[in-house]
């Protein structure tokens, strides 16, 4: 890679322009430490909506330019794909074929066997590529792996993972988002994974539509339960709902086998007032771009560090399939009230 990474970033919606601030901080273009300053460029961005694109264009002194121009251009090293689900296999699998390692938002796409023929054409280019698990790089969430990692609480026996957004998406949303396994759960899948230490084997799913009837209307559910057992018997309890009136409800617990470590989730300050009446502290911030602010910076720093060291970036396209393979496999399990065995991935 130059000495200089020079970025280009695919969709410039919520989360694109998220990625393309960060990496204009990096390059001080937009703030930033001395420290943070160092061998990183913005160059492009591009998006359909072409107004879009030229406001955050002039905001970051980056260029606006089409999808052809940001892949193919020759003084480009890495693109970040934020771009509608659909698009991304194709995205990933040209900017590869254009020599440029890639950052891809999940999910590399909705379709397992697609995922599989993309991984492989991205192998045939050689080109790194990072999938857009932002959870891994939460800093309560990364400093639990860690202590798990040095044998604090000693093997795993039982990993639990609840995740609630303060309420659902538009239904407009729903209908094609591939349902709440794949669109909601599939960060947890991934977050359970990374904790357990070991493979799932088997998959139980049960889900219900308690928030809105138009969701289950659409052929979605709004409410999980999910169980994940490994080959050693390790398990992984997932909860998931549409709803939670108190905030975004993010938390994290492992048991192990001398003790137990835990994530809670953040609130606006950590200001407790005690009276008569009780304890009171600020709700759970209430909306996900807030609550992992740190962990979209400290993802992207680690995609730039995996390639201006030469390092495999992780999550890997691998880790997103495997991902896929068990939302697959807690939609089937749902639908039919049986567990699942998983295939190898």
């Amino acid at each position: 890679m130059a000495d200089t990474l020079r970025f280009a970033v695919l969709g410039v919606g919520r989360i694109g322009s998220i990625h393309a601030r960060n990496l204009a901080q990096r390059s001080g273009l937009h703030g930033g430490s001395e420290a943070q300053r160092s061998g990183v460029t913005l160059a492009y961005v591009s998006d359909p909506n072409a107004a879009a694109a030229d406001a955050i264009a002039a905001e970051l002194g980056a260029k606006a330019v089409g999808l052809d121009e940001a892949i193919g251009s020759s003084d480009v090293d890495a693109v970040v794909i934020c771009t509608p689900t659909d698009t991304h296999a194709e995205l990933a699998e040209r900017a590869a074929a254009a020599g440029k390692a890639v950052f891809c938002e999940k999910p590399l796409d909705m379709d397992s066997a697609r995922i599989r023929r993309l991984l492989e054409n991205v192998a045939q280019a050689g080109t790194p590529l990072m999938i857009g698990f932002n959870r891994r790089f939460d800093p309560s969430f990364a400093a639990l792996k860690r202590r798990l990692d040095s044998g604090e609480i000693g093997e795993v026996e039982l990993v639990t993972v609840l995740s609630r957004d303060p309420a659902p998406p538009p239904l407009e949303y729903i209908k094609r988002s591939g349902g709440l396994f794949r669109d909601m759960m599939i960060h947890d899948f991934d977050m359970a994974r990374f904790l357990l230490g070991e493979e799932p084997v088997s998959v139980y799913a049960t889900a219900s539509a308690l928030v809105d009837p138009a969701i289950g209307a659409a052929g979605d559910v709004d409410t999980a339960v999910c169980v994940l057992r490994t080959a050693s018997g390790r398990l992984a309890q997932i909860s998931n709902s549409r709803r939670a009136a108190y905030g975004y409800d993010q938390r994290v617990e492992v048991h192990g086998a001398s003790g137990m470590l835990a994530a809670g989730n953040r609130t606006a300050t950590t200001v407790t007032a005690a009276t008569a009446q009780g304890y009171a502290t600020d709700p759970a911030l209430h909306f996900f771009l807030e609550r992992y602010a740190e962990a979209y910076r400290n993802e992207i720093d680690s995609f730039i560090n995996a390639l201006a060291t030469g390092i495999a970036p992780s999550p890997s396209g691998m880790d997103g399939l495997r991902a896929q393979i068990l939302a697959d496999a807690a939609t089937e399990s749902a639908r039919t009230g049986l567990a699942v065995a998983l295939p190898a991935a």
